[in-house]
């Protein structure tokens, strides 16, 4: 495994942050692209002539790669280094970025998206075991709050940028981009990594790898259709997410026998681990889960431009970057226990505002909202990520990185889901309006007629309907999006439970290198 030197200074040399510029141009371009992708699928169903259902898989085919490739990095970095490893996963997602911009179907374009994917899982947990390994422990919360950076602003920039460049150029432009990004990338990470010098000493888990990878993407295939389903009862549904969950239970019982299993579960023997886990991934299914559906609410209910939804929703952005920097500087220095559940209260608040959305509600009352509740965000999920990884051992840092990466990802794809079946649910209890029919010849219900005319006007043409009917449907749907909103908010104040057992008292480092040097400041006042 690569050792690389742990300083024990305080302060972030430009050695550390030249390591944490590589990492965040590839976290850029990683999270970007799934938030400019996003608002590019209507795009994608008139260029391809393909249903929603449909183009949604060059999302949801993303996702699914990035779920296989994520159990197997941390064994990749170790036998073959991180520098190697990182660089292979750029240049994967490059050539992956510039296949999809040449795709003539949808078929293509969704099997490109895969490729894309494979290199994109493998960026993030390989960035935080580069970051955390060059920065140590006692320096990694500043050094987590660069890389939150790109992680917060992508789902505000990347609707910007997404509706920009189709409206200016095309849609091939949103793939096009990452080559520039991924050279520079590239040519920066050959020049600003050491040297792997990696000493294979673990053999590959090939048993666990048949039984995790596939047992995830079946797993989250399952999950991410039932909001087109509608029901778990449905076989494409309820038989992936059957066989997937046996396969990753079967794993869960087999990764205690060999000695170097392909994800270590034996580090939730760290309690600061644990809890920070369970944490993070109650909140991810609330926050990411319900996150998706704020700027779906300004499109919808509000017919505003993809481009106007994407700049509504900066103020978000604005209150993380706000607080990030010091939520950092102060994980580095206390206890995380004593300061996230605060962070939670902000977040709570933010969430509040929406479940009283109706189709006139404020924008300053919603802005101000998602101001407050980016406040909270700054200060919460870096924090949480940093005291998981902090008290790890130096070759556990990698294996650590890739088990939180993989908890993140199964909690967002089980939060958009659920939102997304808990919204339709409720919209399809609309009434149906007599005598209308969509192309398959279902009744189209007030609701969905009201969403479909606040972003396609011409619609009351085709459908001759009275106003107040259209208006009694959009009371409707934004109720439904108000009780969607409930939920998340529900499922914040549930992030409270784990929150209460975060770290209240600060724990030496696990770095032998940390161990030697300085250890963690201890606040006044504490024993």
């Amino acid at each position: 495994m690569t050792q690389q030197p742990v300083a024990t200074s305080d302060k972030l040399d430009a050695a550390v942050l030249k390591v944490a510029g590589v990492v965040v141009l590839g976290a850029i371009m990683s999270i970007l692209d799934v938030t400019v992708v996003s608002v590019a699928l209507p795009t994608f169903q008139t260029e391809f002539g393909a249903s929603y259902a449909r183009v949604a898989w060059t999302m949801t085919g993303y996702t699914l790669a990035l779920a296989t490739v994520i159990p197997l990095t941390g064994w990749a970095a170790d036998r073959f280094g991180t520098k190697r490893l990182y660089m292979a996963a750029l240049a994967l997602f490059t050539i992956g970025s510039a296949l999809c911009a040449t795709a003539d179907s949808i078929t293509e374009l969704i099997a490109y998206r895969v490729l894309q994917g494979l290199g994109g899982g493998m960026l993030m947990p390989l960035g935080m075991t580069i970051m955390t390994r060059a920065a140590g422990p006692h320096r990694i919360g500043r050094l987590m709050a660069v890389l939150g950076i790109p992680m917060l602003l992508g789902p505000i920039g990347g609707p910007i940028l997404g509706g920009w460049l189709i409206d200016t150029a095309s849609w091939h432009w949103i793939f096009l981009i990452n080559l520039p990004i991924g050279a520079i990338a590239l040519v920066y990470t050959m020049l600003a990594l050491p040297k792997d010098n990696p000493e294979p000493s673990e053999s590959f888990d090939f048993l666990g790898m048949l039984m995790l990878s596939p047992g995830l993407a079946l797993f989250l295939y399952g999950v991410s259709s039932l909001p087109e389903a509608g029901t778990i009862a449905e076989t494409k549904v309820w038989l992936p997410m059957l066989v997937g969950a046996a396969l990753v239970v079967g794993f869960v019982l087999y990764s205690f026998k060999p000695k170097h299993p392909l994800v270590d579960l034996r580090l939730f023997a760290n309690r600061r681990l644990t809890i920070a886990s369970v944490t993070l991934f109650v909140f991810i299914i609330a926050f990411m889960g319900a996150g998706l559906l704020f700027p779906s609410y300004f499109l919808q209910i509000r017919g505003e431009s993809t481009l106007t939804a994407g700049l509504l929703m900066a103020p978000q952005g604005i209150g993380a970057m706000l607080t990030m920097p010091v939520a950092g500087m102060l994980a580095d220095r206390v206890p995380i226990g004593r300061t996230v559940p605060f962070a939670l209260v902000f977040i709570a608040a933010g969430f509040f505002g929406f479940t009283q959305v109706d189709p006139h509600t404020s924008y300053w009352l919603l802005c101000g909202s998602l101001f407050v509740m980016g406040l909270g965000m700054g200060a919460t999920m870096m924090p949480i990520m940093t005291s998981a990884l902090k008290t790890l051992h130096a070759q556990e840092v990698a294996r650590g990185s890739t088990l939180v990466n993989i908890l993140q990802q199964i909690g967002g794809s089980v939060g958009a889901a659920m939102m997304s079946v808990i919204l339709t649910s409720e919209l399809n209890g609309s009434q149906p309006i007599p005598g209308v029919t969509d192309p398959s010849g279902k009744p189209v219900t007030e609701a969905y007629l009201a969403i479909a005319t606040q972003q396609r006007p011409e619609l009351t043409q085709q459908f001759p309907v009275p106003p107040s009917l259209i208006e009694r449907g959009l009371d409707f749907a934004a109720h439904s999006f108000g009780t969607t909103f409930w939920v998340g908010f529900a499922l914040v104040l549930l992030t409270f439970i784990p929150a209460a057992f975060l770290p209240r008292r600060s724990e030496p480092s696990q770095l032998p290198d940390d161990q030697q040097g300085e250890q963690l400041p201890v606040p006044v006042g504490m024993h």
